[in-house]
């Protein structure tokens, strides 16, 4: 059966829109409720949020359906989506519960779950999941005296915020770093200027007053041009940027030139193995750069590809016994510490290796030449039907001419209205050429 509610991670959509509306919401407690529900013990459910206005429809209707089947909700309030995945294990819940759209604007919302032992729920599980809302659940909720009943969390940015800082190598601080931290007005903007502080950092932060509307608002790590302009005019030695849930991290150099998750994968990977802490190889997406497939190689280690999606890239990290993964996007797997992705927990490493170097973030985090690569984004509606024959033949094509030498991607988001366009090879014009045949081709059939 096919996902109907459930995305690439999580369900997600315009807030007040199905499916992220208030009724919807509510049976997605109920139903997560019910599927979570093992024994006759009090269960228990984290519910964290970033800071989207929305989140105040989403929260209490998720409560709601959670106290409606028996369990007790904890509220932590604004908080990263790794944190609750933290959480989720430290305080021994039986499900833990993350209202955010990540890198999406104000207007969009999203819920995305996790079992006891802190991982995303399989697919398998969200498909029963929807098979519960879609059916009848009055004949399962609680009797009034088994109902849950909800409390709030008062120290759960404290607990994280601790457990961040013990994954920083002991004896090695921060000390004389200067940072621009980028917090994209979303959920970490406290606990991340916090975290390096701690630790010693001299940090500037930006993206630290949120309003309910401008998270990822220019500023994040979809839109880092602020960030680069004020490494420059503070004369930082790095720049950060995590996303709404600061589940992803983009870093810059001293002189504002961004590094990408790609980057940041193979410094850590690099580092590891000569460390001896890494197991195996390294998990990437379709999305990750040739240049880094083929860094990573050159170190002797393996690479496997999945499609996008951290959920994927954790599913073959336990597979095959990995402790490193990510996206391009900034999503960096460390299962050493985390059960998902963490933008803090990634650029603690990154910034461990620059303090035990010495040497500025431009020499130390440009680890491999990249392959041009060209990734172009096409509104479409939900619906559209965009991969004709044209679109088909003109990929074929442009396959034909990058030969062995690159690569070609068309895809359609998993947490957007977007069909994704990427072609990467050794000639920047070739794969323009072909990124621009391939959108005419689908822009001639789908109009937004």
């Amino acid at each position: 059966m096919i996902r109907k509610i459930f995305g690439t991670d999580g369900i997600r959509g315009t807030a007040n829109i199905e499916p992220m509306t208030a009724e919807t919401a509510l049976k997605v407690g109920m139903a997560a409720g019910l599927h979570a529900i093992r024994g006759n013990y009090r269960h228990r459910v984290v519910i964290g949020k970033d800071t989207r206005l929305s989140g105040y429809l989403i929260e209490p209707a998720l409560t709601a359906g959670f106290v409606a089947v028996g369990m007790d909700p904890i509220l932590v309030g604004p908080i990263p989506t790794p944190a609750v995945a933290m959480l989720t294990r430290s305080l021994r819940a039986d499900l833990g519960v993350m209202i955010s759209a990540s890198h999406n604007p104000f207007q969009d919302n999203g819920i995305k779950l996790f079992g006891p032992d802190g991982y995303k729920l399989s697919e398998s599980a969200e498909l029963g999941i929807e098979t519960r809302i879609e059916g009848k659940m009055t004949t399962e909720l609680a009797k009034p005296e088994q109902l849950g009943k909800a409390l709030r969390l008062e120290d759960a940015q404290g607990r994280y915020i601790e457990f961040v800082k013990q994954t920083f190598p002991r004896g090695l601080t921060l000390d004389g770093l200067k940072v621009v931290m980028d917090c994209a007005n979303g959920a970490a903007y406290k606990v991340a200027p916090t975290v390096l502080m701690e630790l010693g950092a001299e940090v500037i932060p930006l993206g630290v007053d949120p309003d309910g509307y401008n998270i990822n608002s220019s500023c994040g790590s979809t839109s880092t041009e602020l960030m680069q302009a004020q490494v420059a005019v503070h004369g930082a030695d790095i720049g950060i940027a995590l996303d709404g849930d600061a589940d992803r991290v983009l870093i810059s150099n001293e002189i504002g030139e961004m590094v990408d998750g790609d980057q940041i994968m193979g410094l850590i990977a690099d580092y590891w193995s000569r460390e001896g802490k890494l197991t195996g190889g390294v998990v990437a997406t379709v999305m990750s750069n040739l240049g880094f497939e083929r860094f990573i190689k050159g170190l002797n280690l393996a690479l496997i590809r999945t499609d996008v999606g951290d959920r994927y890239v954790m599913e073959q990290m336990r597979t095959n016994n990995f402790n490193l993964g990510g996206e391009q996007s900034g999503h960096i797997v460390l299962s050493d510490y985390s059960t998902t992705g963490d933008g803090l927990i990634a650029v603690l490493q990154v910034l461990a290796v620059i303090q035990r170097v010495q040497r500025p973030v431009s020499e130390v985090c440009n680890v491999f030449e990249p392959v041009p690569q060209l990734i172009r984004n096409i509104k479409i509606e939900k619906s559209a039907k965009w991969e004709t024959d044209r679109v088909k033949k003109a990929i074929a094509a442009g396959e034909n001419k990058l030969k062995d030498i690159g690569r070609i991607l068309v895809r359609i988001s998993g947490t957007e209205p977007l069909v994704r366009i990427m072609a990467e090879g050794n000639d920047y014009a070739v794969i323009s050429q072909i990124v621009d045949d391939i959108t005419f081709e689908i822009e001639q059939n789908v109009r937004p």
